[in-house]
């Protein structure tokens, strides 16, 4: 008894987690996206004092913000270039930056 419900368990964890991959970003995808964004935000995102960094954000955090403007939800200049995004574009771009080494 203990032993099917420890399977069912584990299966229940597999099934959440493959879940998550599927909804998260493509960095290799991301990286090509990303050309777009180095002009402001450097080719290592690590940004200046004028740009925030984006390298090692985490890349929950980074998709949400990118939709926050897209949507209206934060006011900004970001929210002139993400008009184009898809969903799975800002997802590729989190996980992208997520990859890069921060400050």
């Amino acid at each position: 008894m203990l032993t099917k419900k420890l399977l069912i368990a584990m299966m229940l964890v597999l099934l959440l987690a493959a879940g998550g991959v599927q909804a998260g970003g493509d960095a290799a995808r991301g990286a090509e996206l990303a050309s777009d964004c180095a002009a402001c935000h450097g080719d290592d995102g690590k940004g200046d004092q004028d740009m925030p960094a984006l390298a090692g954000m985490d890349a929950a955090v980074h998709a949400k913000k990118l939709a926050d403007y897209k949507s209206g939800a934060a006011e900004g200049e970001m929210a002139d270039y993400v008009g184009d995004l898809s969903e799975q574009d800002m997802n590729d771009l989190a996980a992208y930056y997520a990859t890069l080494p921060g400050n």
